[in-house]
């Protein structure tokens, strides 16, 4: 393939990133605690708890609204740890002819 020990070296270091990033766990929450929701650094939505406890069926929009709140939230946090741990080995992607 033609590949240098450079680019074999960020090629196994990107790997490595890729598999850290499925035990990066964000977890937000809304309403108290009445809805909690854990995602990834591979942004997959890993666990959504919802305390019946804490919520009002009369109000069903306010548990959607918590819902909604928790995976936009949760997923810019994930994303932002995703970014932050590829962020370094993107620069040498490009000497991989990946064209990023």
């Amino acid at each position: 393939m033609g590949q240098t020990m450079d680019q074999m070296k960020l090629l196994n270091q990107l790997r490595k990133a890729q598999k850290e990033l499925k035990n990066e766990i964000v977890e937000v929450e809304a309403g108290d605690g009445a809805v909690v929701v854990q995602i990834n650094g591979e942004l997959k939505v890993k666990k959504v708890k919802i305390d019946p406890e804490k919520i009002d069926l009369d109000d069903i929009h306010e548990l959607e609204r918590w819902v909604e709140n928790c995976m936009r939230d949760g997923f810019a946090k994930a994303q932002e740890i995703a970014t932050d741990k590829m962020k370094p080995l993107m620069g040498g992607l490009g000497n991989l002819g990946l064209g990023m």
